[in-house]
């Protein structure tokens, strides 16, 4: 596991991508708190903030204004997914292997994603 990883608590095991979403570091329980409150009683453990890379376009060249979007990761409890799994889509969160899959098969050697957060689904 990379230095870059945040290890997650025990059950913690589904990890969620938010984007286009700003917790910041002194906001990290009142994130959690609004997971809990938004979905239910659902159970969030904040991971860390990314910005993505720029996109590319066929030719491999990156696309001018993309890349830049702070996304938040974080994991749901394993007892908590069914009853987050549909709300989540009303906000775009997505299932972080789901992210990375179709990633995968659009452009199989790049991603906008760190490499690092690979390590989360394994």
């Amino acid at each position: 596991m990379s230095d870059r990883i945040k290890k997650r608590p025990k059950d913690f095991e589904q990890v969620c991508v938010w984007p286009g979403t700003i917790v910041g570091g002194d906001k990290i329980k009142k994130f959690e708190k609004f997971i809990a409150d938004e979905f239910n009683g659902t159970r969030a453990k904040y991971l860390e903030e990314i910005k993505t890379a720029p996109d590319r376009d066929r030719d491999g060249f990156h696309v001018s204004e993309t890349g830049g979007r702070n996304d938040v990761i974080f994991a749901i409890h394993i007892a908590d997914v069914p009853k987050f799994a549909a709300a989540r889509l009303a906000y775009g969160i997505r299932w972080l292997e789901d992210v990375l899959d179709n990633e995968r098969r659009a452009s199989p050697d790049y991603s906008i994603y760190p490499p690092h957060l690979k390590e989360y689904c394994a």
